[in-house]
């Protein structure tokens, strides 16, 4: 195939669409609680009026402070030295909802539990209540969050029709490497975020940016039923030897290196996989998808749907936060990652030092072959010099090739 006539985009959406139709997403889909209240996928994108919206910020004017009746959440970010005026700052996001309707509750739980195949009256309901609320919580646009960072206040939103504010705001100046605490005192009890952390990465060094699902946690994205029990009911599992092989990363690279840990999730798992990423992994900034749904089908959707795009311009936005910093990407086998960090290196030339991508042993019992095929990667990482990628399965066999790149890159 011609590189004019490659389209990474494509190839992958072409086999996402392969691996939902023979895996049946759609009908796990229709068979969830609320999963008809949308005939398109919200994970497809937002919608133009939405986009119009939100990019205009026309709900400004409307605008109120967010209530102790609210759910408030902060989310930990990245500080850096702007390339454009060299002072500090950092993309602030907070996201305020509604507090949830007990009866929807019970139907959206119950929806989980059968369609795994549990009992009604099984155990792990209660686990499954708890991981779905942020599913369920109606989210609140036009809505203010006054935080504090060392005694500054700092005006939040407001939010979107997503229930999302981004605002890029100037930090004081502090050393690289440096974690500063911002809080809110709105919108606490069970469900809030009310703290988070700003983590000053500096302009230069290295940067790791992670994918998530099925490269450092059990996701099963390529099943619709893997989906739903590892994410509602399991206990979230580290995929083997990745927890050692990025605390060996972490023990060789400088402290100020920055970590990014992106994920085709919508943002409503936040929680769930900050804990994780807390219990195995090093501290970083997560990245998920920034819109919400009242349906756990939206799940499945936002894993299976547009991945390569998605993730394509969340790298993009990282490297005009950090342009002059080396990364290392790491991705798997399942979703999109090999074509969109191949995207990545042509486009904006010299940023990624490495691409490691996990061939995910499993993806023939619950994917197709097809993703495994040495002939995908081939053409993914096309036009890039092959000791720019490796595609491995045992996690150890990247300790040497990240040494070497680190020691070359210096």
């Amino acid at each position: 195939m011609a590189h004019n006539d490659y389209s990474p985009s494509n190839l992958a959406s072409a086999m996402q669409l392969r691996t939902r139709k023979e895996n049946k997403f759609d009908e796990i889909e229709s068979s969830l609680a609320h999963a008809k209240s949308s005939t398109v996928p919200l994970a497809q994108g937002q919608s133009r009026l939405a986009s119009w919206l939100n990019r205009f910020n026309v709900l400004q004017p409307f605008a109120k402070p967010a209530t102790n009746e609210d759910i408030v959440w902060l989310f930990d970010n990245t500080a850096y030295e702007s390339p454009r005026t060299g002072t500090w700052q950092a993309e602030f996001v907070a996201a305020v909802f509604e507090r949830e309707d007990k009866d929807t509750l019970m139907d959206m739980v119950t929806g989980v539990v059968r369609a795994v195949g549990l009992a009604d009256d099984a155990a792990e309901r209660e686990t499954v209540e708890e991981r779905v609320l942020p599913f369920l919580w109606d989210i609140r646009p036009a809505r203010t969050v006054i935080a504090t960072q060392n005694r500054k206040s700092l005006k939040l939103g407001p939010t979107n029709i997503n229930g999302l504010s981004s605002n890029e705001l100037k930090v004081p100046n502090n050393n690289r490497g440096s974690l500063v605490k911002t809080s809110t005192k709105i919108g606490g009890g069970r469900g809030s975020i009310t703290n988070m952390q700003t983590y000053y990465a500096g302009d230069d060094g290295w940067g790791i940016i992670s994918d998530i699902d099925d490269t450092i946690k059990v996701t099963m994205t390529s099943d619709p039923i893997g989906i739903l029990r590892e994410t509602f009911i399991s206990s979230p599992t580290p995929v083997p030897g990745m927890p050692e092989l990025y605390g060996q990363i972490a023990s060789f690279l400088p402290k100020d290196t920055a970590w990014f840990y992106l994920s085709a999730s919508p943002y409503n798992l936040y929680p769930f996989l900050k804990q994780f990423r807390k219990q195995y992994y090093p501290p970083g900034t997560l990245i998920l998808r920034d819109s919400s749904w009242k349906t756990v089908a939206g799940l499945l959707s936002a894993l299976t749907l547009r991945t390569e795009e998605y993730k394509v311009d969340r790298m993009k936005k990282i490297n005009t936060w950090l342009p002059k910093r080396k990364m290392i990407v790491i991705g798997d086998s399942t979703q999109s990652d090999p074509e969109a960090y191949g995207e990545v290196y042509r486009t904006v030339p010299g940023w990624i030092q490495l691409i490691l991508i996990r061939k995910a042993t499993d993806v023939a019992a619950v994917g197709i072959d097809e993703k495994n095929e040495p002939e995908r990667f081939e053409k993914a990482f096309q036009d890039i010099p092959r000791d720019a990628w490796h595609v491995f399965e045992d996690p150890a066999e990247c300790v040497e090739i990240i040494k070497r790149t680190i020691q070359e890159g210096e």
